[in-house]
């Protein structure tokens, strides 16, 4: 392995302003309107301590931002941020510990031991509380949607769903080194891999080193575009075992022809060989510095990415790509809820009904266009018929400033950036909607398996080891492949794949 960059602390913008334009319109007058209490609420602020992911700098939640926030939803919030990159580790330590929050944010509704913190009793049941949501209304149109349905396990709500766009990752690529070389932008994954190869070998920066990156990623193998490139080889297609249960994606055939693939980027220079130890921080400053040509991240980021690009390379270039792989587009999308937020049992039933209402709140549209924008003149200013989030709101309205809300549903939102002008917006807003037709989506991150909760933990360290190994060819593919097919013959793994072909039975109904 080479020797791994040293990163510096950056603060990313993430504030999409891709609202309705009854939203904007609600929120463009001036000052946002504070929520009244309802009847029998109190009128003082809720108190809620909160766990949840940092994203940023730790925020100063008694600036501008924070300040108004907490007016609008009449609340007082006590947050222990933990770094996102740490967070699954910190969550996992405080349900094993017992010393619950009030209510914590879960990352991932498919977590093993969210699943098993909720069978032992650690959160509330807010089934009969929401009841036909009539007392909720915000929350009765996400749920309309249909996404108190993926947040279920049992039959049961356990959580409220944190709103997310289904129409999030792309594949970020140079454009503008592949016309430096008159090379046409790839339509399919071998396209991909022989242009990349081409721009690599090539010195496109112009530096007189070919110390140029391929593809890029943090963690696993290229994290959030890992999933993308695995619906591109059918990974996410309903598969079952010779007994009809159905296997867990990673476990599929499909998937270890991804790792082949893989294992020939690889080989060939074109897959960074410290994949497998990149951090986010590391991988976020590596693209935005110009040092390779693809990256999967969010749709939102084309324009930030090639502006920072732009401040060393003045001619680059972003886009998104989409290609067509053995079993379809590398178009994976997401599950139209970000986690959702868990309230601990030791919460007396009658603040969890405060509660409930705080999120109603934070489902409102005039919260959402808070979310987003945060105070006119303030944190943002109408340019060109959309708000522009001056330097003041891209310090203080972000990813992180977002954790603490329910929020309503807008599928825009991990598309447009609100430092961009309208016109690249609307033209990136066309140029993926496409996705929502033809992108697939991973259904296990909604079908659970108690089973598979209590069993896969023991295996999935060696699982990941050993498909690095065969990436990197300390392996072969085929022992890979003879291993993944060992592991769905387990007995304890077989009973996993029956409950997930149940839980989807379920589930359709």
């Amino acid at each position: 392995m080479k020797k791994q960059w040293k990163t510096k602390k950056t603060i990313a913008v993430w504030a999409v302003v891709s609202l309705m334009a009854s939203t904007t319109a609600g929120c463009s007058g001036g000052e946002p309107k504070t929520a009244e209490p309802a009847a029998g609420e109190t009128k003082a602020p809720l108190s809620i301590k909160m766990l949840a992911p940092l994203y940023e700098e730790v925020p100063d939640m008694k600036n501008q931002y924070w300040t108004e926030l907490q007016k609008m939803t009449n609340s007082k919030l006590d947050i222990q941020w933990a770094p996102s990159g740490d967070y699954d580790t910190k969550f996992d330590l405080v349900l094993a510990s017992g010393d619950i929050p009030e209510v914590i944010v879960g990352n991932s509704i498919s977590r093993p031991t969210l699943a098993t913190a909720i069978k032992q009793g650690a959160f509330w049941d807010l089934t009969p509380l929401l009841g036909d949501f009539k007392d909720y209304p915000n929350l009765k149109k996400n749920a309309d949607i249909g996404v108190f349905k993926l947040a279920r396990i049992d039959g049961k709500v356990w959580g409220i769903p944190r709103m997310r766009s289904e129409i999030d990752l792309s594949l970020k690529f140079r454009k503008d080194w592949a016309d430096k070389l008159g090379l046409p932008l790839p339509k399919t994954l071998d396209e991909y891999a022989a242009v990349m190869k081409k721009i690599i070998e090539s010195d496109p920066d112009g530096n007189g080193k070919k110390d140029t990156l391929g593809l890029i990623g943090h963690g696993g193998i290229v994290d959030d575009a890992t999933g993308p490139f695995e619906a591109a080889f059918g990974g996410f297609t309903p598969t079952y075992d010779e007994d009809k249960g159905l296997i867990f994606h990673t476990l599929t055939p499909q998937y270890a022809d991804m790792i082949e693939w893989f294992s020939k980027l690889y080989k060939d220079g074109v897959l960074a060989q410290e994949f497998s130890v990149m951090k986010k921080t590391q991988a976020e400053e590596l693209y935005n510095t110009g040092r390779a040509v693809s990256y999967g991240r969010n749709t939102w980021r084309d324009w930030s990415m090639e502006q920072e690009i732009k401040k060393t390379q003045k001619n680059a270039e972003v886009v998104s790509l989409q290609l067509q792989g053995p079993k379809g587009p590398n178009i994976l999308l997401g599950v139209p809820i970000n986690a959702a937020f868990y309230i601990s049992k030791k919460v007396p039933e009658e603040k969890v009904k405060q509660l409930l209402k705080y999120f109603e709140t934070t489902a409102s549209t005039e919260v959402m266009a808070f979310a987003y924008q945060g105070i006119k003149d303030v944190h943002y200013k109408m340019v060109d018929g959309q708000p522009m989030l001056t330097e003041q709101g891209t310090k203080e309205v972000n990813v992180t400033s977002l954790q603490p809300l329910a929020l309503a549903f807008d599928k825009w939102v991990k598309v447009n950036n609100p430092s961009a002008p309208k016109a690249y917006n609307d033209a990136k807003k066309k140029e993926v909607e496409v996705y929502e037709k033809i992108g697939a989506k991973n259904p296990f991150n909604w079908l659970t398996s108690a089973t598979w909760t209590s069993v896969w933990p023991k295996y999935d360290s060696e699982f990941k080891t050993m498909q690095t190994k065969a990436i990197v060819g300390q392996i072969s593919v085929d022992e890979f492949k003879a291993y993944a097919e060992k592991l769905r013959k387990t007995p304890e793994l077989k009973k996993a794949f029956q409950e997930f072909a149940e839980a989807e039975k379920e589930f359709n109904k």
